[in-house]
């Protein structure tokens, strides 16, 4: 027991004992030291048994706590998710065969009417418009939203591990990566199909339609190494016909908050240089109050992972 020779206190003071202190500091192990005023007799010769005795302790602080946070492990090569069911493949079937009826009354009336600068034209639309609407629908489910958020929230979760790990849209099988739009396309197109014979109508819808649907195979293969694509996607990418790897890639790189067009992406270089989505940030923000996710540092949600 160490005895403070530089700290003295009359004899009087032990019958009203100096109040108990304790000095604590944030950790798992914590010395507490604590201060008595005692009459022991157990002490070294010669010292006086009239002075305060300071004894160190070691004590486990009740306020101390332990938080781990486990990272979430990329999918496997043979992991279910990634595999196609038949539920998936039906989709894609039934969502294909929307398309193809509606293109071919398009062409079926182009050729009865012997116009076909029309319906060529509003599909020529159509492909524009879907490149648009893959870049729109692309920063809103990268920057709003969270796996609880309804009706989006699945592919809003989905997009968020692909920035993770991007390579695993190239390990998903064909169905199992287009199900999900091609249910929302078979259930738009049918009516026009059903109700509808103008051929520019079905010009537009049609290839409107099937760009959307088929954008998330558009963007597995910007994914893809040349060596592993076939010559006519490099051909199709080469000639901006379809989304580039080398412009895909950016949108992979900090900060995260361009490129998002992947059908063609010929919107992305306007969109970006008249800072389209940042305008419609800053509204929804003064709007809404809601920030964009690209406002922040990138999460380890966000980050890719080697």
């Amino acid at each position: 027991m160490a005895v403070l020779s530089h700290q003295h206190y009359p004899l009087k003071s032990l019958l009203h004992p100096v109040p108990t202190c304790q000095h604590q500091h944030r950790s798992h192990s914590v010395r507490v030291t604590t201060c008595s005023a005692t009459s022991s007799t157990n002490l070294k010769p010669g010292s006086n048994p009239n002075r305060l005795v300071i004894e160190p302790r070691l004590a486990l602080s009740s306020t101390t706590s332990t938080t781990t946070t486990a990272r979430s492990s990329p999918p496997l090569l043979n992991d279910p998710a990634l595999q196609s069911t038949w539920a998936h493949r039906a989709w894609v079937a039934t969502g294909c065969s929307t398309v193809l009826v509606s293109l071919a009354k398009s062409i079926a009336g182009a050729a009865s009417s012997h116009i076909w600068l029309e319906p060529m034209l509003a599909g020529y639309i159509g492909y524009v418009l879907a490149d648009l609407g893959s870049g729109v629908y692309h920063w809103g489910i990268d920057n709003y939203g969270d796996e609880s958020t309804p009706i989006f929230g699945s592919q809003i979760e989905a997009f968020q591990g692909h920035h993770r790990w991007p390579w695993t849209i190239t390990r998903r099988q064909f169905a199992n990566n287009l199900h999900a739009l091609a249910r929302v396309i078979s259930f738009t197109v049918l009516p026009f199909d059903l109700l509808c014979n103008d051929s520019t109508i079905h010009g537009f819808v049609s290839i409107l339609a099937g760009c959307i649907m088929f954008s998330q195979q558009f963007h597995a293969w910007a994914h893809s190494t040349k060596s592993k694509l076939p010559p006519l996607v490099v051909a199709l990418q080469d000639a901006g016909v379809l989304v580039s790897r080398s412009q895909h890639a950016a949108h992979h790189r900090p900060p995260y908050n361009n490129n998002y067009c992947i059908v063609s992406g010929v919107w992305n270089e306007f969109l970006d240089k008249q800072k389209v989505f940042e305008a419609l940030e800053m509204i929804l923000f003064f709007k809404l109050g809601v920030r964009p996710r690209s406002w922040s540092e990138p999460s380890s949600k966000w980050i890719e992972e080697a």
